[in-house]
């Protein structure tokens, strides 16, 4: 008989209670880091037999083709509902992490471009939004879509991304070392910390909290949260982070998805959340880039 060891079940990370670690600081001395994750992603009507994507977002007369309406409710976000996101980014002037589906980028340049002049950064999220990595691949399936959407998004924007944001957080049991392989920065798809930690790869590659219990389509479309409900949900987790960064630094990222809080109805409820969140001091809105970069020489594998 096999007896297991206690522990953790991979080698990823190591156990790291937060309350042990050494006091952890942001740029000037802020609370909390935070960074927007704006979606930008094409779902496809007619996707590839052998594609996998996200079963919770499947129509639920799944028998029928062609599913316009799952198609169109997502187009409407490339469509109308990115315009009022990006005007409420302006006004509050938030630096922005676009996760962003090489075929997304090849659809619409007329958005890439608006993201270009604002200066957002870019970062690998597949291909589509109907495609995601799973254990189904073999490796050098997988190895092919990661490069696939790095030489994508560094084709449409000019500049190759340094970090990554699985599609639907998709990943196999070899993702990580693909990504460190392909010589990015950091991943954003494990929510196990409110800190960033260096996974334990051998190459370096930071992992940034996927803070998905705030996630707009998580909470408002996954687990039916009442829309006027949005608000607090995200203020007081900041308010908590913000609290507890008084001992040591925290993060805070915001998952954006113009399908769904780009809408007329679901709208006033981000712009009220965005307009709390930035009144909250000692926060260092920055890029998913940037947070990554602070941290490559400031914190050890945990």
């Amino acid at each position: 008989m096999t007896t297991r060891r206690r522990g953790m079940d991979h080698s990823f990370y190591d156990y790291s209670p937060i309350r042990t670690r050494p006091k952890f600081e942001w740029p000037r001395g802020a609370a909390v880091a935070a960074n927007v994750v704006l979606h930008f992603e094409y779902w496809e009507l007619d996707p590839p037999p052998d594609s996998y994507k996200d079963p919770r977002y499947r129509d639920p007369i799944a028998n029928l083709f062609p599913q316009y309406r799952i198609y169109t409710w997502r187009e409407y976000g490339n469509r109308v509902g990115i315009f009022r996101i990006l005007d409420l980014l302006d006004r509050l002037r938030l630096p922005v992490t676009v996760a962003a589906n090489t075929a997304a980028c090849e659809r619409f340049p007329f958005l890439v471009e608006e993201f270009r002049k604002r200066k957002y950064e870019f970062a690998g999220h597949g291909s589509h939004a109907t495609r995601m990595i799973t254990s189904r691949m073999t490796e050098a399936e997988e190895r092919a879509v990661i490069a696939g959407s790095l030489d994508g998004l560094e084709r449409a924007t000019g500049r190759r991304p340094i970090g990554w944001v699985g599609q639907d957080f998709g990943e196999s049991s070899r993702t990580p070392h693909l990504l460190a392989e392909a010589g990015l920065d950091y991943v954003i798809d494990w929510p196990n910390d409110d800190l960033p930690y260096a996974m334990n790869l051998g190459k370096p590659l930071i992992s940034i909290p996927a803070q998905v219990e705030w996630d707009d389509v998580q909470a408002l479309w996954t687990r039916k949260i009442l829309s006027p409900r949005y608000v607090d949900l995200v203020t007081e987790a900041m308010t908590t982070l913000r609290a507890e960064g008084e001992t040591s630094a925290r993060y805070f990222g915001l998952p954006i998805h113009p399908w769904l809080s780009g809408k007329p109805h679901q709208f006033p409820y981000l712009a009220r959340a965005l307009e709390k969140l930035t009144a909250v001091d000692r926060v260092w809105w920055t890029t998913a880039g940037e947070v990554a970069q602070w941290c490559q020489s400031r914190l050890p594998a945990p």
